[in-house]
């Protein structure tokens, strides 16, 4: 099996993330972990899975995942298992503003999933959120490894 784990990041929190989840993988798949400008969605029909991540910013990945998504061709993702992940703060133990904003606003990982199966990709996984302690990180204990785990379970579907 051929994976590939697109992602962008801004304080190397996803990145740390989209490196675990290429980890996870190796063991099963010819895995390569790309950051998103290094990726040309005309050519991803190349792989059997393809996880996509950013880190989560007013609810939304980052404009370059957008652009990135956006320019998939049609049905590029047709026949390819597809899942999306993102980085963000938890709601639960902050504030009461940051957790209103969570609820209006959400995560970025659903977006992106919904995205990748408007491409005609299919969802092994519902998205998943891996959390960081504030805005720039760290991320929070256990994240990479808890990564690693879901990216095994992603084979197996």
């Amino acid at each position: 099996m051929k994976a590939l784990v697109v992602y962008d990041s801004v304080y190397s929190n996803t990145e740390k993330i989209a490196n675990a989840i290429g980890k996870g993988l190796e063991a099963s798949s010819e895995v390569k972990v790309r950051k998103v400008n290094e990726v040309d969605p005309k050519y991803i029909n190349e792989y059997d899975l393809v996880a996509v991540g950013s880190p989560t910013q007013a609810g939304r990945p980052l404009p370059s995942i957008k652009t990135f998504l956006e320019g998939i061709p049609a049905d590029g993702l047709k026949g390819i298992k597809v899942a999306s992940f993102d980085t963000g703060m938890p709601r639960e133990g902050k504030g009461w503003f940051l957790k209103l904003v969570v609820k209006i606003l959400g995560y970025a990982a659903p977006r992106i999933a919904r995205s990748l199966e408007s491409k005609g990709g299919t969802l092994t996984a519902p998205p998943e959120g891996f959390f960081v302690e504030d805005r720039e990180g760290p991320l929070s204990d256990g994240e990479e490894d808890r990564a690693a785990t879901w990216a095994k379970g992603l084979v197996k579907q």
